[in-house]
């Protein structure tokens, strides 16, 4: 293979990547209505925050072209938002109102 069909490749997977870490951006930013939510801790609060500031900030501990660290810094950021929730979330059981 040549140089052409590598940077090919390389195209592809970033844009992939890309695509991945902007969906993932959408869905933390949508996950924000959890911030009102008075029973999610301060500490999955302000994780939310730094996912998206670490996200937009051009300081990444990989290089942009790569997104790797964006996808599991949101990923992170929406695990800890929904556990956080689910948490919260008064047990409905049979005796429940």
């Amino acid at each position: 293979m040549d140089g052409k069909v590598w940077f090919t490749v390389a195209v592809i997977v970033a844009l992939g990547l890309a695509v991945t870490a902007a969906v993932l951006l959408v869905r933390v930013l949508k996950a924000r209505r959890l911030l009102l939510d008075a029973g999610i801790p301060l500490r999955d609060k302000a994780l939310f925050w730094v996912a998206v500031l670490y996200t937009v900030s051009p300081v990444d501990l990989i290089p942009d072209p790569v997104y790797l660290d964006d996808i599991g810094v949101l990923l992170l950021a929406l695990r800890s938002l929904q556990a956080a929730a689910v948490a919260a979330r008064p047990a409905k059981g049979p005796g429940a109102v």
